[in-house]
């Protein structure tokens, strides 16, 4: 009898595919079809590749089940994996797929499903799984709100070796519903919608999206950064790049302008010359041009780049170049961060920006943050 234990593998080949080209998701056939025209590239499978890759030491341990076709299966083909697959190849994937592929891996008493998505997929796989078996996410959607995701796919392959290997224990980790229409049109609404059992290793996991609260402090402290940032960083005929979030969003209050919460916008000699750009747009518009790139970090992850802002994607920041990124945070966000993190999808570009960056987070005051 094989008493190896067992992991499961499901892709969701379309998870990712909106976020260079400026959709925040690609939920529903019209979105992906929209995203496709505008020369979006799958994500979900090179990134379950490196996952594979990083676990090929583990291929005589265990027994490696995947979802047929680009959901699993072509990857581990690709990696040179030994697999077991399950459920048959179809040319477009539905999450009726992935909850059927997901409900047959449970009926082979796997020890840990792996999937490769976002949020959706992460509901998707609760809606089947619930907290009967341990779940670990490779990040490979566009908002990744959840707390089910590790850091990036390395970390998730490190995960993985370390369960089957240390037997890491399990915590139950919530599971974000994110309306993607209103995402899109920049309200973020978002909910628990539930529980999944994850391995738990804190620093590669990542934690919960924490919304700002608006306190006057927090107020107050926008207002310093944004003051500072025209006042002493600012210069003319240079374009800058304005990731998502309120203190962003405050900058450009202060020029009399409107930026788009959940957007990219492009700013120049203090007015938005383009709202809500997509990665062709960016390097379109900075085409010779000096560019600099403003982001600020994802409250409860640390995320500079990697997570809701896949637009400024590795082309860009190689375009506009690393001592060109200019970080605003408020104190009070940076209270619950004691490191920044990336994760672009460009392990060199990844490279590049580890280290320590600087983070604006008051007026003339500047803090130096670790970067992994």
């Amino acid at each position: 009898m094989d008493k190896k234990k067992s992991l499961g593998l499901i892709v969701n080949p379309i998870a990712g595919m909106g976020g260079s080209v400026g959709l925040k998701g690609t939920d529903g056939k019209e979105i992906l079809e929209k995203a496709i025209k505008m020369g979006a590239k799958p994500v979900a499978p090179q990134r379950a590749e490196i996952f594979l890759s990083h676990i090929k030491h583990l291929s005589k341990e265990i027994n490696l089940l995947v979802g047929a076709g680009w959901m699993g299966e072509f990857e581990a083909q690709n990696v040179g994996l030994e697999h077991t697959t399950i459920g048959q190849r179809k040319n477009e994937t539905t999450s009726e797929d992935t909850k059927e592929i997901a409900k047959r891996m449970m009926e082979e008493k796997i020890n840990l499903l792996v999937f490769c998505g976002g949020d959706g997929t992460a509901r998707d796989i609760m809606d089947v799984v619930g907290l009967n078996l341990p779940v670990l996410g490779v990040p490979s959607g566009v908002k990744m709100h959840s707390a089910v995701f590790a850091i990036n796919p390395e970390a998730a392959a490190e995960l993985a070796a370390r369960f089957f290997n240390e037997g890491l224990p399990v915590r139950e980790a919530e599971v974000m519903d994110v309306d993607e229409e209103s995402f899109r049109e920049g309200r973020l609404s978002s909910r628990l919608y539930g529980y999944i059992l994850v391995p738990y290793e804190p620093e590669i996991i990542q934690g919960i999206k924490e919304s700002t609260i608006l306190t006057d402090d927090e107020l107050h402290n926008q207002a310093a950064i944004a003051i500072h940032f025209i006042d002493n960083i600012m210069e003319p005929d240079t374009v800058y790049i304005l990731g998502p979030g309120t203190t962003l969003r405050a900058i450009v209050a202060l020029l009399s302008e409107e930026k788009t919460l959940l957007g990219v916008d492009l700013l120049l000699n203090g007015k938005i010359i383009k709202r809500d750009v997509n990665e062709a747009e960016i390097l379109e518009s900075i085409d010779n041009r000096r560019a600099k790139i403003v982001v600020t970090p994802i409250g409860g992850q640390g995320f500079i780049f990697g997570r809701g802002n896949q637009q400024i994607s590795p082309r860009v920041i190689s375009k506009v170049g690393v001592e060109n990124i200019i970080i605003v945070a408020t104190k009070q966000k940076m209270k619950g961060l004691r490191k920044l993190r990336v994760d672009t999808g460009d392990p060199e570009v990844d490279r590049k920006l580890r280290g320590y960056m600087r983070v604006i987070v008051d007026y003339g005051e500047e803090r130096l943050v670790p970067v992994e």
